[in-house]
């Protein structure tokens, strides 16, 4: 029954008073932080800033307390912007309703169903793909408010939309621009070398207050929009047309598979952070009541935020109760404070966009990538461009057409037909596990197959052992057929959370594909060049000198608990049992 309930309501069995404290702190902080970013996503989507910010109360509440991860922070999130502008600009806000009800009524099905660990089988180089591309879509819809240009209407198209700056950047304002650069001075450095104090919090209260003291004839929240009503969401039911649930379906879809990836890949950082393990089933059911209730109060589609997530954690948060305090801190400012937020600049708004939008490129991702295959760098590329160019929709679509492509030949690839011979078997006695005696400082794992994306989390089953094992962990590469980026990334991150717990990893007999993808990659940068054995006999050596007091410990070993040999082989990520014919 305990699979099944939120993390607000296990938490509660050990809840202290300290606890509420630093969610308290936390959750404050963090809500401060969601205020601008709310605003700002809502005006990058072309709908009035306080849809971000109702989005922000009632998903993010929700989120907290019916999700599956305890430091998860919800609302909306740059992910959306191009395709909540796609649908406000052709189905209008209606539309957008009844896509965002539909997309989380798709989430809670994921969620029930426990289909939820299907988005898994996503690569890498698609969603690194995508995210590249949302990010500079996000940025470049920023550039009119940023430098204060004379705009009518911005066109929809990337291309058409650097055509009409270009041709208009003469109208830029240079006060505007100013207060735009500031910002972002002030954002860059606090992230530099304050970093206990969110930027953006100083840079929107620092550009509202230099409006409303100096009277600054800029573009605000209250020329562009009127201001931001004061008072409570109200509950209205959005109008059902019938018409547009046709069309709705794909956008709707893209919506659902987005929150999902978002959500699930923030509920890893998190966990990462705080030390804890979300249930993916649990967060998306959660996920799918949000964008539910969101629309209701004329909310945009929401998911997990993974820098808000960050700054949760970093700020104290322990438990899903700082969650349920940002929203409400968010609740109290559109109460008591809604009509200040009519002197704030779009310029600066911008300036924290541009910032948002640089931070979820993932750019660091690019130079790894470009060590990969041809094949996972053109499914990255045919992914961004078509992100750009044409509809993120189709740029997902094409993107996992092609990493099935590639899966497919991946696959194909390990099939191989080969006569055994005496040389063979001669070969061949350096990595079988028979007649060679484990230390019991030493465990070995195996992974067994191709470890492609979709696959990459059954490495769980040494991370989640970490406290309980040995100094030595051996991860015998014999029988992986394949390796994808996906999977290079998963063993990378073992690596270092093996180094973390002050354990030592070595890798032994990789295969040919395998090992030539380590290479090219410069994997050894993670373990040491000397921890890639050709054998596990020479794995267990590099061991001695590794450990070489495990010597005088005897054979037993039996201080650092189970030895591997105890657990049962598993299809991906599992113990080397000295079964007879194991090779």
């Amino acid at each position: 029954m305990n699979d099944w309930l939120p993390k607000s309501v296990l938490c509660l069995k050990s809840y202290t008073k300290r606890m509420f404290v630093g969610d308290l702190l936390a959750g404050i902080t963090v809500g401060l932080v969601a205020l601008p970013l709310a605003m700002a996503f809502a005006i990058a989507s072309g709908v009035p800033p306080q849809t971000g910010l109702y989005c922000a109360i009632v998903a993010g509440f929700t989120i907290s307390a019916l999700g599956g991860s305890s430091t998860q922070i919800g609302g909306p999130t740059g992910a959306f912007v191009i395709v909540v502008y796609g649908i406000v600009a052709k189905h209008g806000v209606d539309g957008l309703f009844m896509c965002t009800l539909l997309a989380g009524v798709l989430l809670l099905i994921l969620g029930v169903t426990g289909l939820g660990t299907a988005v898994k089988f996503i690569p890498r180089p698609v969603v690194v793909g995508f995210t590249n591309g949302i990010a500079v879509i996000i940025a470049s819809t920023q550039i009119k408010d940023f430098f204060g240009l004379k705009i009518d209407k911005v066109p929809g198209e990337f291309a058409a939309r650097i055509l009409a700056y270009a041709h208009n950047f003469s109208s830029f304002s240079p006060l505007e621009t100013s207060m735009g650069v500031g910002a972002l001075v002030v954002i860059i450095l606090f992230m530099l070398f304050v970093k206990r104090v969110p930027g953006y919090i100083v840079a929107l209260f620092v550009g509202t207050a230099a409006v409303v003291i100096f009277k600054l004839p800029v573009e605000t929240i209250g020329t562009r929009f009127g201001g931001i009503p004061s008072g409570l969401p109200k509950l209205t039911i959005p109008h059902f047309r019938a018409d547009l649930l046709r069309p709705l379906i794909s956008p709707a879809i893209t919506v659902a598979m987005l929150g999902a990836i978002e959500s699930l890949m923030s509920a890893v950082v998190s966990d990462r952070m705080s030390g804890n393990k979300h249930n993916p089933n649990v967060e998306l059911v959660g996920q799918g009541v949000a964008n539910i209730l969101s629309p209701l109060f004329g909310g945009l589609p929401a998911t997990g935020a993974i820098a808000r997530t960050a700054t949760n954690i970093r700020s104290g948060a322990k438990t899903p109760v700082a969650g349920m305090v940002h929203a409400l801190t968010l609740l109290a400012i559109i109460v008591f404070a809604a009509p200040l937020a009519r002197f704030i600049p779009l310029s600066v708004l911008a300036a924290i966009l541009l910032v948002v939008s640089y931070n979820m490129g993932e750019w660091r991702e690019i130079p790894e990538l470009f060590k990969q295959s041809r094949f996972e760098i053109a499914a990255w590329l045919v992914t961004f461009l078509l992100t750009v160019f044409a509809d993120l929709t189709v740029a997902v679509e094409a993107g996992m057409i092609l990493a099935a492509l590639v899966f497919i030949r991946k696959v194909t690839q390990t099939t191989t037909v080969s006569e055994v011979t005496a040389e063979y078997i001669h070969e061949g006695h350096v990595h079988i596990l028979q007649h060679k005696e484990i230390p019991g400082y030493i465990s070995i794992f195996r992974i067994h197959g191709p470890f492609l994306f979709g696959a990459t989390d059954k490495i769980d089953t040494i991370v989640s052992r970490l406290p309980d094992l040995p100094p030595i962990v051996i991860l015998r590469l014999r029988n992986m057929t394949a390796i994808d980026s996906t999977g290079l990334q998963a063993l990378e991150n073992l690596a270092d959370r093996v180094h973390e717990s002050g354990r030592q990893l070595i890798l032994c007999g990789a295969r040919e594909q395998p090992l030539l993808r380590m290479r090219e990659t410069e994997f050894h940068e993670h373990v040491g060049e000397e921890n890639i054995c050709r054998s596990v006999a020479d794995a267990l050596e590099r061991a001695k000198i590794l450990f070489p007091e495990g010597a005088t410990q005897g054979k037993g070993g039996t201080n650092w608990g189970r030895r591997s040999t105890d657990l049962a082989p598993s299809n991906a990520a599992s113990a080397a049992a000295p079964s007879t014919k194991e090779r």
